[in-house]
């Protein structure tokens, strides 16, 4: 079998070398921090441990499969995963408060009605059977197929079918997650629910495709999961597995280049000047990075469209409290914001521009292999903020930990210390222009939603992870993983698991 080169050992990355490795090939990982994981991080002090990238997973198949395909031992062997329930708690900007039960459409249903009113749970209701028909549409040729050489049909239908709605003498249906929540769900509350969802992956809902409305489905249908010890715990659960499968990992190896010969990728050149030659290189990079690596060339495969830009990053805030965390706090608890139009317009319309106070989501995990003793608490704050170079404004953390405190009593008091954990911290970790975060791909929109095809213009060099098909996301980047792998092991006419 042959020899390949994987650049990054982040999820995508790691998922692809795992499978690589049990279809005989040698995978050589070379990662340029001193660690595997991506975005996927840790931060450690004084007892307390926080994840400083996703705090929870969806689509746990995906990962499950994974394990499956790569080795004897199945996920739950070498995790310990958690179903959250209630999936949510959500406070609204009128002070109307629910909590969803995980991946039940009764009680979810219930829960609305009782907290905004009759028949708010039963719009809900049908909406998620709405979305549920455009996950069916595109969950094969946006998910488990490579990207199609016809990819425009996928940019220019909408899989979601929209209700038609009169308006102004006019018969109209929505075309984007906003008009959904308007026209369709018709109560502000049930529409910040639904925003909330394409925020949370820094989209704009009102320039989101309806077609984002797979992504709170998702989450509805396959539930909410914590991985005990936290989310890098699956990250070391991957890395190992790939060590048990012989692919070899060089840290701190910084790649500068992507030789060729003949035409195709034919290795890698590091910053020390050494060379590893390879049959296919895999690059788990973000764009700009991977279009240093082959200077001259456009890598915009003829099956893709070009990356994304412009894209929000996240501002993290870590809170090491003194006193135990209360019997019965909510996992996740979505503080909305005062004013979502205002929210929205500086969030993806002004340079640099946060609102006073932004949605924020609190995460409360009840794992005691987070804090050093029962009579402490470790909580993250997390809400979207624009990609940008530089440290970000101090008091943007101020701003979230005030949002907190409308569901933390005493939150301030209870503070031993902070870390923040900004764009520029991401972009450090990951390579990517002001910490940008890379979003699932969605169908319709024109494509803008859609990532690069796996393949290049440079035969043997392929791409993995949230920049490239099928976009971002812990569950993405694995079937990005499995896309590439694919498409090594069973060449171009490899067409996704049936």
């Amino acid at each position: 079998m042959g020899r390949i080169a994987v650049i990054g050992a982040g999820m995508g990355a790691m998922a692809a070398a795992a499978r690589l490795a049990v279809a005989g090939h040698r995978v050589v990982v070379y990662e340029r921090t001193e660690t595997y994981g991506g975005a996927v991080r840790r931060f450690e002090r004084d007892g307390f441990r926080f994840d400083t990238g996703p705090g929870l997973l969806t689509l746990p198949a995906v990962h499950r499969d994974l394990f499956v395909k790569t080795g004897k031992e199945a996920l739950e062997d070498c995790v310990e995963m958690v179903q959250v329930d209630p999936s949510s708690r959500h406070v609204f900007a009128d002070g109307t408060e629910v909590s969803l039960p995980n991946a039940s459409r009764a009680g979810v249903v219930g829960a609305l009605d009782a907290a905004l009113g009759t028949g708010a749970g039963q719009r809900w209701g049908d909406f998620l059977v709405r979305a549920r028909e455009a996950w069916d549409r595109t969950r094969r040729p946006l998910l488990e197929e490579p990207l199609w050489p016809n990819w425009p049909v996928l940019a220019e239908r909408e899989p979601y079918p929209a209700v038609p709605h009169k308006r102004l003498l006019r018969t109209r249906v929505a075309g984007t997650l906003a008009e959904v929540g308007a026209w369709e769900l018709r109560d502000p509350r049930l529409a910040a629910l639904l925003e909330s969802h394409a925020l949370a992956y820094g989209l704009d809902p009102r320039t989101a495709p309806a077609s984002a409305a797979v992504l709170p489905y998702m989450e509805h249908a396959f539930g909410t999961w914590y991985v005990r010890g936290g989310i890098r715990e699956l990250a070391r659960a991957v890395y190992e597995r790939c060590l048990r499968r012989k692919v070899e990992f060089v840290f701190g190896a910084e790649v500068t280049g992507v030789l060729e010969k003949d035409g195709r990728a034919a290795g890698i050149e590091l910053a020390d000047g050494q060379v590893a030659e390879a049959d296919f290189v895999v690059a788990g990079v973000a764009p700009k990075t991977l279009s240093r690596f082959v200077s001259g060339k456009a890598l915009r495969p003829e099956s893709g469209v070009a990356p994304q830009h412009g894209l929000p990053s996240r501002l993290t805030v870590l809170l090491a409290l003194r006193g135990g965390r209360p019997e019965g706090a909510t996992h996740r608890t979505v503080v909305h914001a005062e004013n979502r139009q205002t929210e929205l317009d500086l969030l993806f319309g002004t340079p640099g521009g946060m609102a006073a106070r932004p949605t924020v989501t609190v995460l409360r995990p009840d794992d005691p292999t987070l804090v050093p003793d029962p009579g402490h608490e470790a909580i993250t704050l997390v809400s979207a903020v624009p990609a940008q170079p530089g440290e970000a404004d101090p008091a943007l953390a101020e701003n979230l930990i005030t949002v907190a405190e409308r569901v933390v009593p005493g939150l301030r008091e209870r503070i031993l210390w902070t870390e923040v954990r900004t764009p520029a911290d991401i972009e450090e970790t990951t390579g990517a222009a002001g910490g940008a975060i890379p979003a699932p791909a969605l169908a319709a929109g024109g494509g803008r939603l859609l990532h690069p095809a796996n393949t290049t213009a440079v035969p043997g060099l392929f791409t993995v992870g949230g920049w490239s098909h099928p976009g971002g996301g812990l569950p993405h980047a694995g079937m990005s993983g499995a896309l590439v792998a694919g498409l090594i092991v069973e060449g171009p006419e490899f067409r996704g698991s049936q």
